[in-house]
């Protein structure tokens, strides 16, 4: 793999290039950014896959939704469809994307809306509504937000700064003194005054860019409805864990705290669940032995597992889903509590 990237770099040089220079347009106001009426807050990363965008965006919308009527407005990963979608309780992954079809079940007194052209996606939800939550933007230069919240998985900042294809970067490194707000995602709990200090070596942030650390919060299992099941494991569970995320590494290490009994069903981010799929882990979850056997996926391989075609054979298996949170370290989450609702607050006072 290392080879590989080496053979890619050239590639990267000349995709960074690119990124640059339609960066210094943006910057230079040769191509605008267009700013909007109401207070717009983007949650983003700079790498390609998952530094916890999801859990950071469910963090702002529990924080803000009982104030203000907010929307969420995604690209929509994955999705079938094309444009301005506005989601309800019956959309699917298929039709929004995994993380909206998340959002929108959990929250459904909340507007979910996808749209490729985010301008356009908040030209048609700001008459009725106060706020607007970018999810996943941070690229998406022809938006400019009030307030940009940057993601940086704890796992990753000491690994090589490449940008695609060789490396996991969709932008120099750089562009994260855009930011005005960075949190380290994914921390150890018992994170370090010397970790905490190399991660401030790495990012670098300027003096007014305030810098978190958080680590995930694993809450208790779930059936696929969101009912909390009555089901603990331990050392005699065997777990069949079904991912089609970014990053499964800290789910497994959870998991593994309580059984090593796991069978790894790991497909790539966003993966479309199949039939044969579904078929493959039921005749292994069948031919399991173990007495206590249970078959473990996260809230965003469910809305995958939702669709017409996979629901019969869903429903034979005992599919539970273990969600997560954002928990802020060292009494951070006041301060920042802080900064994101007096920003809203400000700004609409103030227009």
């Amino acid at each position: 793999m290392k080879y590989l990237r080496w053979l890619l770099f050239p590639f990267s040089l000349l995709y960074g290039l690119v990124v640059i220079i339609r960066n210094w347009f943006y910057d230079a106001g040769l191509v605008k950014s267009r700013e909007f009426d109401l207070p717009v807050i983007c949650v983003g990363n700079l790498e390609v896959g998952g530094a916890g965008k999801s859990p950071m965006t469910e963090y702002l919308i529990r924080l803000l939704k009982d104030q203000y009527k907010l929307a969420t407005l995604s690209r929509g990963y994955g999705r079938q469809t094309k444009g301005f979608i506005l989601a309800d309780t019956a959309s699917t992954a298929t039709q929004i994307g995994d993380e909206p079809s998340q959002f929108k079940h959990k929250f459904p007194e909340v507007t979910v809306a996808v749209c490729e052209d985010r301008a356009e996606g908040i030209s048609q939800l700001k008459t009725n509504h106060n706020l607007i939550l970018l999810d996943d933007a941070f690229q998406h230069r022809a938006v400019k937000p009030g307030l940009s919240v940057l993601l940086f998985d704890y796992n990753h900042l000491l690994q090589p700064k490449l940008l695609l294809p060789a490396g996991n970067l969709r932008e120099p490194f750089s562009g994260r003194w855009r930011a005005d707000v960075m949190v380290v995602t994914k921390c150890p709990e018992g994170l370090s005054e010397t970790q905490m200090t190399t991660c401030y070596e790495q990012i670098a942030p300027l003096n007014w860019q305030p810098l978190f650390f958080s680590a995930i919060s694993y809450q208790l299992l779930q059936d696929l409805q969101g009912k909390p099941v009555d089901f603990y494991m331990d050392v005699d569970t065997t777990v069949f864990l079904l991912t089609g995320i970014a990053n499964p590494k800290p789910l497994v290490q959870y998991i593994g705290q309580s059984t090593s009994n796991i069978i790894h069903h790991n497909y790539p981010d966003h993966h479309q669940f199949s039939l044969k799929n579904i078929a493959k882990l039921a005749g292994e979850f069948s031919a399991c032995k173990s007495q206590k056997k249970v078959i473990i996926t996260t809230e965003k391989d469910a809305q995958r597992l939702g669709v017409h075609e996979l629901l019969p054979a869903i429903a034979q298996l005992p599919v539970w889903v273990l969600p997560i949170g954002v928990n802020f370290l060292n009494n951070g989450q006041q301060e920042f509590d802080k900064l994101v609702t007096n920003y809203v607050r400000e700004y609409t006072e103030h227009n």
